[in-house]
């Protein structure tokens, strides 16, 4: 993927790369002020209107793995998106996905002022599942695993472990907004490409 094609065909995408990567790494290692700051409470979004952090969260990542998993996923499906949906519908893919993923998070723990959640997870797992509607004949790997595995079963693997890790994780990332997420993409996507609808199914079978 050369420098060109990143800057005339994905600008959102290497912007938010960029601004992900930098708003992390500051906040895990320069200011836990600005991470306090910006995580996902939704205490704090139901009792004191702090509805930001729906956003701001989302530009904040527990460690670097957590980081780095995701921005190399953001990465592999993101400006290959961004190219054929153009920027416009590909920011609003990846917004709404990140905003409805922490809507069941909010309703589940709005009462609960110690729950805590970072990470783009959410608008990731959209940009993933739309990008798999466009292209279900591809192939993905997953790390420390050679074989590649056809698109929807990679999928349906993701939705199944994020399922799992949700209710098994202790971390202050937020499984459900993964599951979630990839629902939003999906529904958003055929919302704004009906087309791709009747594409993948014959694709498919």
């Amino acid at each position: 993927m050369d420098t060109q094609f990143l800057f005339n065909e994905s600008p959102a995408s290497i912007i938010l790369l960029i601004l992900i990567c930098t708003i992390s790494i500051i906040a895990l290692f320069k200011s836990p002020k600005l991470y306090e700051n910006w995580l996902l409470q939704p205490y704090k979004i139901v009792h004191q209107n702090k509805w930001y952090l729906i956003i701001t969260s989302g530009f904040l990542h527990a460690d670097l793995t957590h980081l780095l998993f995701n921005m190399l996923t953001f990465y592999f499906f993101a400006f290959n998106l961004e190219s054929i949906t153009g920027t416009i519908d590909f920011l609003i893919i990846f917004f709404i996905s990140l905003v409805l993923s922490n809507i069941s998070t909010i309703i589940k723990h709005k009462n609960n002022p110690n729950y805590r959640a970072v990470g783009a997870s959410g608008a990731i797992s959209g940009v993933v599942f739309s990008a798999i509607l466009f292209n279900p004949g591809a192939k993905m790997g997953i790390m420390f695993f050679p074989v590649p595995i056809p698109a929807p079963i990679f999928g349906l693997l993701y939705l199944a472990y994020c399922f799992f890790a949700a209710r098994n994780s202790s971390d202050d990332i937020n499984h459900d907004a993964h599951f979630y997420g990839a629902l939003a993409g999906i529904i958003v996507t055929l919302i704004l490409f009906p087309s791709v609808l009747p594409y993948f199914l014959n694709s498919i079978f």
